[in-house]
């Protein structure tokens, strides 16, 4: 069968390498052509075709959408042609609400059959979009165990198989290097404290996080500060923000690249900007304190609309704060810097955390692990059986 997949950012690109790999497990002959990454390529190998990367149509927040329209219409046009010229038996939107149900509705109103894997955080802000839900997606795919009886009291059938990160981080984790290999490769110090650093994965967030976090470095010369940098963005960024920031790379000051989980594993703690970083930070284990910022206006208006009482996954999981969340106007270097000292140095504080971390743990496993494969197989189930209906009817 035929498969296309939207996914809009790296965290995206992560899930939809996964899920393509459950579906192959699932459909001895699939062929995939997708909007993604390296990750989705990789794992369809010759079975599939990166039509464009997500990192050419990433935008986030509310002025910067304004700002990029242009560029957006003419995305959304060009994934409709796309889409109508592949043909597929099946269109999977991953995530990536805003341009995703612009799709949904074009591929609904053609005839192909509409897969929303990783629902769209409804239960956090724009409830709305759940009529969008049962009018434009045929069936909806969950992954945190909470979405179960929210959708369900929203009157939809939605499929809960795990968490696809458990399996996804166990494995890489397994596969990494050592420690002293990993700082070597960092030009880090042994014997050091360090602190990670995951600046985001847009360049609005890590223009904002990352000026805060060299502040923060620079309070503590003691300790080396490892940055990870996000796949999708050039190092040429990194550099000039630090450049303007504070002329040159600190001392204590490393950017690695391509070495995401290894950054978090091996460090003592972790800065990070809010997002599906946070939650691999607590299912890989490091302390961690999370930032997040944005324009005035898009925090504003966020503000306004946003009816959570935690931003991150993991508080949102065990509907506690297992580690603050420093947010905007509170995302002061100072702070940060108040909350470092506490992951480092307050030894009870970190021993809640990690409690914490195994009980997010043990809810993420759901059904156990090969979250994704069920996924897969699940899709190609409910496929085959609306392709014999849609043969019979």
């Amino acid at each position: 069968m035929k498969y296309y997949l939207i996914a809009g950012e790296a965290s995206g690109d992560m899930h939809g390498a996964n899920l393509i790999r459950g579906i192959m497990a699932a459909d001895k002959n699939p062929e995939f052509r997708f909007r993604g990454g390296e990750k989705m390529q990789e794992a369809a190998g010759k079975n599939g075709f990166l039509s464009r990367h997500y990192k050419d149509t990433a935008v986030m927040g509310f002025t910067e959408v304004a700002m990029h329209i242009g560029k957006i219409l003419d995305n959304l046009k060009d994934c409709k042609k796309d889409i109508a010229s592949f043909n597929p038996d099946t269109v999977i939107l991953i995530d990536y609400p805003g341009f995703n149900f612009k799709i949904a509705k074009y591929a609904k109103s053609k005839g192909y059959n509409v897969f929303y894997y990783i629902s769209p955080k409804v239960w956090a802000w724009k409830e709305g979009r759940i009529k969008l839900i049962r009018k434009y997606v045929d069936k909806l795919f969950i992954i945190f165990p909470f979405e179960i009886e929210y959708f369900k009291n929203k009157g939809i059938d939605a499929i809960y198989e795990g968490n696809p990160l458990m399996d996804g981080i166990e494995g890489r984790l397994s596969s990494m290097c050592g420690k002293d290999e990993f700082l070597k490769a960092a030009g880090a110090t042994r014997g050091k404290k360090h602190v990670a650093v995951l600046a985001g994965s847009r360049k609005m967030e890590i223009k904002y996080l990352l000026p805060r976090s060299l502040d923060v470095a620079a309070m503590n010369p003691e300790l080396e500060f490892i940055l990870a940098a996000a796949p999708a963005i050039d190092m040429g960024l990194y550099h000039k923000i630090i450049t303007r920031h504070c002329g040159k790379i600190p001392e204590n000051f490393r950017i690695v690249e391509n070495m995401t989980y290894e950054t978090m594993r091996y460090s003592d703690a972790a800065i990070i900007s809010s997002g599906t970083a946070s939650l691999e930070a607590a299912i890989i284990g490091v302390p961690q304190v999370v930032c997040y910022g944005a324009s005035e206006i898009s925090y504003l208006v966020a503000k306004n609309f946003v009816k959570l009482k935690y931003i991150s996954l993991a508080n949102l999981i065990l509907d506690k704060g297992i580690f603050k969340e420093l947010i905007q106007h509170d995302c002061t270097p100072e702070k940060i810097n108040d909350e470092l000292s506490m992951l480092l140095n307050d030894s009870a504080y970190v021993e809640n955390m990690e409690k914490d971390y195994e009980s997010v743990r043990k809810a993420l496993l759901g059904k156990g692990k090969g979250a994704s494969e069920r996924v897969g197989k699940a899709m190609c189930s409910l496929l085959e059986k609306r392709m014999e209906r849609k043969s019979e009817a």
